[in-house]
């Protein structure tokens, strides 16, 4: 039986996750390390990822785009002369955090290589080898284009729609966690302002538990990735195709912008937020 190939683009925390969970399954994985850092090419070589040429992601049986959201659509122009000029034609997944509207426009560009193209989204954590809770969705595809990934060791499932049904599920599902994560704290720091964030703690413990017990991990773990979190908050904005929703989504991605700034700074809204669920 012929050996499956994903290229996975890129080498993130996410993207290698990936790859170990696929390599540890016998699966050829291959990446894109030109111009990369060295923290990048060690997190590849610890996944098992074989660093090739833009030639080299051609030849691959699947590719899996992996970037942040503002690289989704130039990574595609970039490999696009490459895919369009290779005999073989490979399926190109994106599994960005972007809008329908977004991962449309990367379609397009991909459209004219002959390659098939598939909208994707991933949600859970890059995955452990102790877990399972990290699912790959995708939408306009059969659903035996990524069996090679559910073989592979991937949680698999397909959302029946066009391209962009994937996305919206991401962009929806984020919309609720991430902006839950957000609102909690936004809330907190604003009782703290006046004084009033232990007794705020006290009344969530009485009538809202279930919503204490969600946000006392997911707030203290957002800080380290707040960073990552403005570009998709931004493009939830997007994907709502409303006013008034949008406000919201620009609003809570300018609240991860300055906690990320706090992080690297000097703490002192991490510092409020991480106290507060030790009480």
């Amino acid at each position: 039986m012929t050996k499956t190939t994903v290229a996975i683009i890129a080498q993130g925390a996410m993207g290698a996750g990936t790859a170990a969970r696929l390599t540890s399954n016998g699966v050829d994985v291959v990446t894109w390390l030109e111009g990369r850092s060295s923290a990048s090419r060690a997190r590849a070589e610890k996944a098992g990822m074989r660093g090739v040429d833009l030639a080299g992601i051609a030849a691959a049986d699947i590719i899996l785009s992996i970037v942040p959201p503002s690289d989704a659509l130039a990574l595609a122009e970039q490999l696009a002369p490459t895919l369009k000029a290779s005999k073989n034609k490979p399926l190109y997944a994106d599994m960005n955090a972007v809008s329908s509207a977004k991962v449309e426009q990367v379609a397009a560009v991909i459209a004219p290589t002959g390659c098939t193209f598939s909208d994707g989204g991933i949600i859970g954590p890059p995955p452990r080898p102790d877990t399972r809770n990290t699912i790959y969705f995708f939408s306009a595809i059969p659903a035996d284009r990524v069996a090679p990934l559910a073989k592979g060791g991937l949680e698999v499932k397909m959302v029946n729609g066009p391209i962009g049904a994937a996305s919206a599920l991401k962009m929806s599902y984020a919309a609720i966690g991430k902006g839950l994560t957000a609102l909690a704290s936004a809330s907190i720091l604003m009782a703290d302002k006046y004084g009033a964030k232990e007794a705020l703690l006290e009344e969530l413990q009485r009538s809202q538990p279930n919503i204490l017990k969600g946000v006392s991990w997911s707030v203290p773990d957002m800080f380290v990735k707040a960073y990552r979190f403005v570009g998709e908050m931004e493009e939830i904005a997007e994907q709502s195709g409303r006013k008034s929703t949008a406000a919201i989504y620009n609003g809570i991605a300018d609240l991860y912008r300055e906690i990320a700034a706090d992080q690297d700074g000097p703490k002192k809204d991490v510092t409020t937020l991480e106290q507060f669920f030790k009480k």
